[in-house]
């Protein structure tokens, strides 16, 4: 009895994932290859940088469903930049003003114009794709110029071994990079009052207001944090690709993310969970999408098994995280 009493939806998602890694280990030939295994880590955590910017929203009883245009955009419109002769510090400024103005934007018609979350950062998504791809970007693939830091992101671990002499190199920097912001992200959540103003207003929102919370520079910080992770997301993936095809904004990439936060255990109705929610609901989700690529299933079985997987979350958390009067109020989904 204190076993099933014990359980989490947390805990429950993680021995899923095990027992899923195991089963696939046993059925999938090559599934334990190195190449492979270091696949899904790479995966995972891509999907795993763009939930925790996500997850910090919701946890504010929010959503933004603007981060994959921001991640595929901001960077592809700095290499753009690049390419034609921006030097480099002055494109990487010109970026991150573009990505915090983003960010406040969607933070300010949430919090001050009083437009719902998902359709003002749906909006924004919309315009920083349409602008971008008109305006700013001359294709939809564009390269990391040779040379460039961007690049030499994925030697890090190697680096690192050569000045302090420890075996790192085999570990892909997309972990080193993952954990950094899961753990950056949990400090700011548990151990600061803005972290724990995020949890009040997710909470309960008018409470928090007549606490005397700064309930709408908080929701305008949320907002930002998410841009800016969603930007370092984005710098991962041309890190490993040596390029970024803004192409993904049209992909299903920002519902996995969502899945990703649903299934790991953090409510929509906000006010509950945490990074250890991400990163559990990462692992799973990055072990099944590999499974199914080995199995060659095709991109329509794939999305079809993902959203019925993201239909039964969002119901399970409806049922375990039931929604209140709070959910009309402004900043929520």
């Amino acid at each position: 009895m204190n076993l099933f009493k014990n359980l989490s939806q947390e805990r429950i998602v993680f021995a899923l994932a095990l027992a899923v890694f195991i089963a696939c280990s046993i059925a999938l030939p090559g599934f334990l290859q190195a190449d492979n295994l270091i696949a899904i880590v790479r995966s995972v955590s891509v999907l795993g940088i763009l939930a925790v910017g996500m997850g910090i929203v919701i946890i504010g009883r929010g959503i933004d469903l603007s981060a994959v245009a921001i991640m595929a955009m901001s960077v592809a419109w700095y290499l753009q930049m690049l390419q034609n002769g921006v030097s480099g510090g002055e494109a990487l400024a010109l970026t991150l003003a573009g990505v915090v103005a983003i960010g406040l934007i969607n933070g300010f018609m949430v919090a001050y114009a009083d437009v719902p979350a998902i359709f003002a950062t749906l909006a924004s998504g919309a315009f920083v794709y349409g602008f971008c791809r008109s305006q700013l970007i001359a294709q939809d693939a564009t390269p990391v110029p040779a040379g460039n830091w961007i690049n030499e992101l994925g030697q890090l671990p190697s680096r690192i071994d050569q000045f302090a002499q420890i075996n790192l190199g085999e570990i892909p920097v997309e972990v080193f990079i993952f954990s950094g912001a899961a753990f950056l992200a949990f400090l700011f959540l548990r151990f600061t009052k803005w972290g724990r103003y995020v949890y009040l207003m997710g909470d309960n929102f008018l409470a928090a207001r007549n606490m005397g919370i700064p309930v709408r520079p908080m929701t305008v910080l949320r907002y930002v944090i998410s841009a800016l992770i969603a930007f370092s997301a984005g710098i991962l993936t041309a890190s490993s690709l040596h390029s970024i095809n803004v192409r993904v904004v049209n992909s299903t990439l920002l519902y996995d993310v969502i899945l990703v936060v649903v299934i790991g255990g953090i409510g929509l109705s906000g006010g509950k969970g945490g990074m250890r929610n991400v990163v559990v609901g990462a692992l799973l989700i990055g072990i099944m999408q590999n499974a199914m690529t080995i199995l060659d299933f095709s991109n329509v079985y794939q999305n079809l098994i993902k959203s019925t997987i993201l239909l039964i979350a969002i119901i399970v958390d409806s049922l375990l995280n039931p929604r209140d009067e709070q959910t009309a109020q402004q900043g929520d989904i």
